[in-house]
């Protein structure tokens, strides 16, 4: 959350920011195909696995990208192991002398992308979850289908006719009614489109991977754990499941792929047949990060560390956080609460007064800021007051910063609006005993011994929130499952 928004929000973006971002951007996002627009001409390499030609939209896209995903991720092994699994995707692909190369995101997200060029990136947060490496192959597969089947070009030829035509009816015809009625058509058009691409994607990668010598069936495996992560997620944050069907999604919803992702499987063959190469890929991310990077901010329960700004602070008991690149982000009591921090640049006459009366955000009663007096920093509060939402806002002022925390409560009752100042009073300059406390997690691939159970497995798990079921779904396991003697398993560790 180094970076902080620059832009003013009005009361109802301040909620879409708070209750509605956290609601939605917690979850994890199934896959996405990123759409420049394509080059001109394409440039075809000999080998296989090599460099792609990159175009200055490519390159814009791909720099966007790193940035946006906390850059690449240095794991030699694992990218090479990453690297060998795409020697064996490419030259059964529908293009085999297409170029590609596979970039690792530092990113606790479970996400994959793909661009025209051959670029493919995946997050170690995907890692993390998948449990072989026939499930990651499957994944980099379903990229490779994205970008053999051009997906990316089709979406944008859709989306410049839905511009078009709302264009048209606009400017020209004089009927922005009409023109409205089209967009809304043609957003659904490109919705339909987007899901179409997600099984087709799903298809052409499952038919890859079985001609590589991988399992067809750990496509469905690797999309089962993703919606258990995503459900747990949700459940963690207080809001209901994550992947009830939306019309308007541009993804089929998880059940859907995954009875997609079988029924394509069982067309090669029955279940047994192909590598899931599991050992060998549990050595290869053997060590890697898991969670946030402790230099962009750490969540520890609800403590917020964060090194590089060096400040600390305490969200409302039953806060879950989330970490991002321009805010911290909160949900409490199952939606009801939210919360949001980002910061932004100020000069030395700003006070966080003056920070709060600068129409920051829309609707704030100038006469109801209060300077906190006894506090670690300056800051000041307020309150402000929306159709639905009620708000508790500070400023808190830190080394040339100004620290903006929104809170947001359908009913700001004394007792609650007591929790929210009293986070607010917790935010203070980081203490050195706590940034030695902002350590990276790592996943530790252990060997089950005599008499382990999952539950003991747990207990050496070091997460926040129900770590039984994060241990069960990093590891690919139903509750009750038995955890054999010499298997091995994926723990979260300092």
């Amino acid at each position: 959350m180094e970076r902080g928004l620059r832009k003013r929000l009005g009361l109802a973006r301040a909620v879409g920011a708070v209750a509605r971002a956290a609601a939605l951007t917690l979850l994890l996002a199934s896959c996405a195909s990123i759409e420049p627009p394509p080059p001109a001409a394409s440039v075809a390499a000999a080998p296989t696995v090599a460099a792609p030609v990159v175009t200055a939209p490519i390159n814009g896209e791909r720099k966007r990208l790193l940035e946006a995903f906390g850059g690449s991720y240095s794991a030699p092994g694992v990218e090479r192991y990453l690297d060998g699994i795409l020697a064996k995707l490419a030259p059964v692909s529908q293009t085999p002398t297409e170029p590609y190369r596979v970039t690792l995101l530092d990113s606790p997200i479970v996400n994959a992308f793909a661009l025209p060029s051959g670029d493919i990136f995946i997050t170690r947060g995907l890692l993390a979850l998948a449990n072989d490496g026939a499930e990651v192959a499957a994944v980099m597969a379903h990229e490779i289908g994205h970008i053999t089947a051009h997906h990316a070009a089709q979406r944008a030829e859709l989306e410049r006719t839905a511009q078009l035509y709302t264009r048209v009816s606009n400017q020209l015809l004089a009927k922005p009614q009409q023109g409205q009625e089209e967009e809304a058509r043609m957003k659904l058009s490109i919705a339909h489109f987007s899901r179409q691409q997600e099984f087709e994607a799903d298809q052409i990668g499952i038919k890859v991977i079985a001609k590589a010598g991988y399992d067809p069936y750990a496509a469905s495996r690797f999309l089962d754990a993703l919606g258990r992560w995503s459900a747990l997620r949700a459940s963690l944050i207080g809001i209901g499941p994550a992947d009830k069907p939306d019309m308007m999604a541009t993804h089929p919803s998880t059940p859907e792929r995954i009875a997609q992702a079988v029924a394509e499987a069982r067309q090669i063959g029955a279940p047994g047949i192909g590598d899931a190469a599991r050992d060998a890929y549990l050595s290869a991310i053997d060590g890697i990060a898991f969670g946030d990077n402790p230099a962009e901010g750490l969540a520890l329960g609800q403590r917020f560390l964060h090194p590089k700004l060096g400040f600390a602070f305490e969200a409302p008991e039953g806060f879950a956080l989330e970490n991002q690149s321009a805010a911290l982000i909160g949900v409490g009591e199952s939606g009801a609460q939210a919360l949001r921090l980002d910061s932004i640049e100020a000069s030395e006459s700003t006070s966080p007064e003056s920070a709060l009366a600068s129409g920051w955000i829309d609707g704030v009663q100038t006469n109801s800021i209060e300077t906190i007096k006894d506090a670690d920093l300056p800051m000041a509060t307020a309150v402000a007051q929306g159709h639905e939402w009620s708000f508790r806002l500070a400023a808190i002022r830190l080394d040339g910063r100004i620290f903006r925390l929104i809170f947001a409560a359908h009913s700001l009752t004394p007792a609650v609006d007591a929790r929210f100042r009293a986070s607010i009073h917790s935010f203070h300059r980081l203490k050195p005993e706590e940034a030695a406390q902002a350590r990276p997690l790592r996943l530790q691939v252990v060997t089950a011994q005599p008499g382990e159970t999952s539950q003991g497995f747990a207990q050496r798990m070091s997460v926040g929130g129900r770590p039984l079921d994060q241990f069960l779904v990093l590891n690919g396991l139903e509750s009750g499952a038995p955890t054999p003697v010499g298997q091995r398993f994926k723990i979260v560790t300092p």
